[in-house]
């Protein structure tokens, strides 16, 4: 089955390396056979959190928060893909995922961490599935984590070295684990209205 999938990526940084990793999963993914976006948090340049997309009378939010709450309801799962600043997540992803709240219920998030260490951002990972799970999604089980990440991917993302062979092995099962999760969360959003 084919699904409707958001890669979402939050570093505001000069020289962004977490953009391999993203652009990586947006190849693998949509060579699955799903639709596949990425959401770059930087490109869209939402205004630090002031009012939430709720907040705004219907019609009067800014045409660029509409549009993504738009994508936002239409995806069937979300990867959130995550660098590690000082033990935790980037502010540039939070602030555009915070903008946000009804629109993400009920359905499946994965998380795919990096930094340029060893540790490969498994502390921003771990920040990141209280976060989402608060949000009203499913964190899946499956993970990934890459890092020294240039080491890992190159500039355009595909995978080099020894990290690389191990990343191109542990994608499968985090691809199987969402895709399971998407479409069991889609076909039960079509037999019964979510609770609330």
């Amino acid at each position: 089955m084919s699904l409707r999938l958001l890669v979402l990526y939050g570093s505001y940084r000069a020289d962004r390396m977490g953009i391999r990793l993203a652009n990586y999963l947006v190849t693998e993914l949509s060579q699955l056979g799903h639709d596949v976006e990425l959401i770059d948090a930087k490109a869209i340049g939402l205004p630090m959190l002031d009012r939430m997309y709720k907040e705004y009378p219907e019609g009067e939010a800014p045409e660029t928060m509409e549009a993504l709450a738009e994508k936002i309801r239409s995806a069937d799962g979300f990867v959130f893909v995550t660098g590690e600043y000082n033990w935790g997540f980037q502010p540039g992803l939070k602030n555009l995922t915070d903008h946000f709240l009804e629109e993400w219920f009920w359905r499946p998030a994965a998380i795919a961490s990096y930094s340029a260490g060893r540790f490969s951002g498994v502390r921003a990972a771990t920040a990141w599935h209280g976060t989402l799970s608060e949000m009203g999604m499913v964190v899946i089980s499956s993970s990934l984590a890459v890092g020294p990440i240039a080491q890992t991917l190159d500039d355009s993302g595909a995978p080099i070295g020894e990290g690389g062979k191990s990343l191109s092995r542990a994608f499968p099962r985090f691809a199987e684990d969402l895709a399971w999760w998407a479409e069991a969360a889609k076909a039960q959003r079509a037999k019964v209205k979510p609770p609330y």
